[in-house]
């Protein structure tokens, strides 16, 4: 899927209007959109940053909604349902910044010498249970490829080396990721 800088832009204020409306308690409306690319169906995620720190981060790995409804869902929910962290306050939405990830569909990986770290996101699937982790988190953390590996398994709640073993299968996507930083202060 190809978005726009108008697309992406647009994508953002939908993110934070909808936490902005779930912390002021005044449930909003549902966005329409006439914009043919954000009414497509794709795995999206939406990550929060307090100063810079993970402050949220929720999303959908497969299409189950429209782009735009996926955004909603994800924003309120990695500000307020992220188990990781208390639901985030209006005082620290002030400085929150907002990152999205729309992801292209799951590929099953034949070789772990297809993934490439900082292009590829991961996710394993051990049967009974499933992580992910995004294509910018091994960059983020300098991981090669078999701690990205052993990093996914384990945040699928698997043993780290299951990657290497039968009946667990690994799906790389890869990942449109933009933020406010980069789409309004970089002069987009």
């Amino acid at each position: 899927m190809q978005l726009s800088v108008a697309n992406k832009k647009e994508l953002l204020r939908i993110a934070r209007v909808s936490i902005a409306s779930v912390l002021n308690d005044r449930p909003g409306e549902r966005t329409e959109q006439s914009e043919a690319s954000l009414k497509e169906h794709c795995g999206a995620f939406v990550t929060l940053r307090l100063h810079g720190e993970l402050r949220g981060c929720i999303g959908y790995i497969e299409a189950q909604f429209p782009l735009f409804e996926t955004i909603e869902e994800a924003a309120v929910k990695a500000a307020v349902e992220d188990p990781r962290f208390p639901p985030l306050t209006a005082e620290e939405f002030k400085d929150v910044e907002i990152e999205i990830s729309v992801l292209s569909p799951l590929t099953k990986t034949s070789s772990v010498d297809e993934i490439e770290v900082g292009k590829h996101g991961l996710v394993i699937d051990g049967g009974y249970t499933r992580g992910l982790l995004l294509p910018q988190v091994a960059t983020e953390y300098g991981w090669g490829r078999e701690q990205f590996l052993s990093q996914t398994c384990r945040k699928a709640g698997l043993p780290a080396d299951a990657w290497k073993k039968k009946g667990v299968t690994i799906y790389s996507f890869t990942s449109d990721v933009f933020s406010e930083v980069e789409m309004f202060r970089k002069g987009h």
